[in-house]
């Protein structure tokens, strides 16, 4: 893919501001999804900056050579329930989560340092392109239920409307149109016009709703800002600190025995032996972006010592372990901006982002339909992404097809496992029935019995 921004450029300081904010826009859904959908009074604001530092962490261990911004991991959500549901109390669990992140960043670490001990040559043996091509298209489409369930719902009632659909899809086609029709500087922010556009439509709706008391015009929840603006707007409400997981476990450590420490231990680690394989696929796609292998350098080693103590880190503040986000690489790929600048500017905006009421409230209450819809496009670049590895595959192969076909299946499917509380995801399931079928079938066939007319 030609880049209009390589790994290294720097754009100009005001595009800078501009091109980072539009990744904050790209992972801020699934962030701030994660603290809510945990619950337990887990703050949004805290998850925001938790990615920010994060990110800033693997930047500087990835030796700023990879641009992909870190969030909140969903495949630790069950992981971080359970760190709550075994705790004496929600300030122990919040012990749990920090505690938790860090079994899970070293579990990345003693990676890193098999693989600086042994190479990354397996990776390519293990995981050749007819085995992470599929995976890659998998983690695309196994999010397209979320966008089209989003797409649907109105955020200020929870019901379905076809308003609310008539919203998602403005902000998909002002996002496609800005991305293939927009001039220049169009053409690199198109999410931000799509998500603008989305919610100025649903804005006027709402407002109509409102007054005509039509509860399927009301699209957008503008409950952040009535809570803001309730005893007037001033400085003690335009900035707040966040509530730092930290802050709360620091009254919970008289509540932690060995037998918690060793629950939250199980429900944690096998997570994120899961969550290494997708690792290695999200860090293959964005090396295919950009036309450098990332697991040769800056090294597989350092991209794992950057997502494992970032986890850490993030998880210090947020609550939340982080991971490498497929919105931010779809990102990349639609924009063509691999800018790790336009990355560690996004995540600095986290960070003073979470700070800021204001800017809390309005991305809190951008519509779930106008995310839906952008990220229809998002997750769909990341499923194509994927397909391109597959192109140059022989698929007259039937070892190929069988390979891919078991993959795609699996995945599409859902098929995941569980034991007892530990999860084993469907993308990471279809990643390992791909690994083993094409293990089984790497064998040479045997030769073809000649044409008995020949004889």
């Amino acid at each position: 893919m030609k880049l209009v921004y390589d790994v290294e450029s720097r754009p100009k300081f005001h595009q800078l501001i501009v091109f980072a904010f539009q990744q904050v826009l790209a992972i801020m859904a699934a962030t701030i999804a994660v603290p809510l959908i945990v619950g337990n009074g887990m703050s949004t604001a805290a998850a925001l900056f938790g990615a920010g530092v994060g990110t800033l962490v693997y930047i500087l261990f990835t030796k700023h050579k990879s641009p992909v911004f870190l969030g909140s991991s969903f495949a630790f959500i069950g992981s971080m329930s359970a760190a709550f549901a075994g705790a004496v109390s929600i300030q122990a669990g919040y012990v749990g989560l920090i505690l938790g992140a860090v079994f899970a960043g070293l579990v990345y670490v003693a990676f890193a340092v098999l693989i600086r001990t042994i190479g990354v040559s397996w990776v390519d043996k293990l995981m050749p392109p007819v085995v992470i091509g599929p995976t890659v298209a998998i983690i695309g489409l196994s999010l397209a239920s979320s966008a089209v369930s989003n797409l649907q719902v109105s955020s200020c009632t929870g019901e379905k409307t076809q308003w609310a659909v008539l919203c998602g899809l403005i902000a998909l086609l002002a996002t496609m149109l800005c991305s293939t029709y927009g001039r220049k500087h169009a053409k690199m922010i198109p999410f931000i016009i799509g998500i603008l556009a989305g919610y100025a439509l649903a804005t006027v709706l709402t407002l109509i709703g409102n007054a005509t008391g039509n509860a399927a015009l009301q699209i957008i929840d503008f409950s952040a800002f009535t809570a803001l603006t309730a005893n007037g707007v001033n400085l003690s409400t335009f900035f707040a600190v966040p509530d730092f997981s930290f802050l709360e476990a620091a009254k919970g450590f008289s509540g932690i025995d060995a037998a918690y420490i060793g629950t939250v231990a199980v429900a944690y680690i096998p997570v994120a032996f899961v969550v290494f394989a997708e690792h290695i696929a999200d860090h293959k796609n964005i090396s295919s972006i950009i036309g450098r292998d990332l697991l040769k350098d800056p090294g597989l080693d350092h991209t794992l010592l950057g997502d494992g103590i970032g986890s850490m880190v993030g998880a210090f503040f947020g609550g939340c372990p982080n991971t490498t986000y497929g919105e931010s690489i779809a990102c990349v790929a639609i924009t063509r901006n691999a800018s790790v600048a336009t990355i560690t500017c996004a995540a600095i905006e986290c960070i003073i982002i979470a700070f800021i009421s204001p800017f809390v409230a309005f991305i809190s209450s951008i519509p779930a339909c106008v995310m839906g819809g952008v990220c229809m496009a998002l997750y769909g670049f990341i499923a194509v992404s994927g397909l391109k590895m597959v192109q140059k595959i022989d698929l007259d192969d039937n070892r190929n097809l069988y390979v891919i076909s078991t993959i795609l299946i699996a995945g599409i499917g859902g098929l995941s496992l569980t034991f007892g509380k530990i999860t084993i995801t469907s993308i990471a399931c279809a990643l390992i029935l791909g690994i083993i079928t094409n293990k089984v079938l790497s064998k040479e066939a045997p030769a073809q019995d000649q044409d008995e007319s020949s004889n």
